[in-house]
C-alpha cells in the first residue's frame, strides 16, 4: 500500500512514506531508494533479489519493488546534471548495470557515511545527492536575471507547444545562451525542464479535484492518457496516485 506525501519541482520527485508493491517496470527518471528501517526488496531484469535499504537505479532498467516499512524515493531527470552523475556511479562499479548488485554498490557511500538525520525528506535527498553525485547541492542562489524571468514566464505558455526560440525571445536573449542558461545552472536540458513543469502542473490541477482530462488539458497534454502514459513512463507510477498522496509546495527554482 502506497501512502505518503509527495514533492515535486522540475528535475526532481520526492515521495516519503509508506512503501509498496511496484510490479515489473522501468522508468525515464534515475530512482533514489532510501529504506532507514526495513529494507525493501529489489529484484532486478535477471530476477535476482537483493534486500537493499539504499540503492540507485538507473534510467530504463527493468525492476520490481516490494516495500514493508516507510522510505524515501526520488526520482530524478536522466538528462539533468545530477541524473547524469548517479548513472556513472552506477558504471563506475564495474557491474552490470541492469543488476541490483550494481544499484545497492552505487549507493553503498551512504551505509559507509551514515544516512542524513536531517528531518525533512528534501533535505535528506539534498544531502544524499551531494555525497553519490561528487558534487555540492548548493541552496537556492540567484538565478542569471534572464533564466529566472524565463522561469516565470514558462507556466503562462504552457497550454501549447513551447519553443527555445520563442521563450528566448520573450525575454531578450539567444536561444543558445537560454539554453545554456537551463542547463548550467538549472542541471536541465530546456525540453526536460518543460516536461517536468508540465507534469508539475497537471498533477496540481488534478489533486485540485481536476479530472485527469482537464488537468492533462491545462498542462499542455494531448488527453488524459498522454498524461499518464509520461508519468508511467518517468516515474512508474500513475498520476492519480500522485495526486492523492501529493503534499504539493512550490520551491524557487535553483541550481541543480
Amino acid at each position: 500500500m502506497w501512502r505518503g506525501t509527495v514533492a515535486l519541482r522540475p528535475g526532481r520527485l520526492i515521495y516519503a512514506g509508506q512503501v509498496g508493491v511496484a510490479h515489473r517496470h522501468r522508468h525515464a527518471a534515475v530512482q533514489l531508494v532510501l529504506a532507514p528501517g526495513e529494507p525493501v526488496r529489489l529484484r532486478d531484469e535477471s530476477g535476482t533479489e537483493w534486500h537493499a535499504r539504499v540503492a540507485v537505479i538507473p534510467s530504463g532498467s527493468e525492476h520490481e519493488m516490494v516495500g514493508g516499512s516507510t522510505g524515501l524515493l526520488a526520482w530524478i531527470e536522466t538528462d539533468g546534471l545530477l541524473g547524469q552523475a548517479l548513472t556513472a556511479r552506477v558504471r563506475r562499479t564495474g557491474l552490470p548495470i541492469d543488476s541490483v548488485a550494481a544499484w545497492a554498490a552505487a549507493a553503498q557511500p551512504l551505509l559507509d557515511n551514515g544516512l542524513p538525520a536531517d528531518s525533512t525528506p528534501s533535505g535528506v535527498i539534498h544531502q544524499v545527492l551531494g555525497t553519490l553525485a561528487d558534487a555540492d547541492t548548493p541552496d537556492q542562489v540567484p538565478l542569471h536575471p534572464a533564466l529566472g524571468q524565463a522561469v516565470a514566464v514558462l507556466p503562462t505558455m504552457l497550454d501549447h507547444s513551447v519553443h527555445l526560440g520563442q521563450l528566448a525571445a520573450v525575454v531578450g536573449i539567444s536561444a543558445s545562451r537560454l539554453g545554456h542558461l537551463f542547463s548550467d545552472e538549472l542541471g536541465l536540458p530546456f525540453r526536460a525542464y518543460v516536461r517536468w513543469t508540465r507534469l508539475q502542473r497537471a498533477i496540481d490541477h488534478a489533486r485540485h479535484g481536476s479530472t485527469l482530462t482537464d488537468a492533462a488539458h491545462a498542462a499542455g497534454f494531448a488527453d488524459s492518457a498522454h498524461l499518464t502514459r509520461v508519468c508511467h513512463e518517468m516515474f512508474g507510477l500513475a498520476p492519480s496516485l500522485l495526486a492523492r498522496t501529493v503534499h504539493w509546495h512550490q520551491p524557487v527554482p535553483q541550481r541543480g
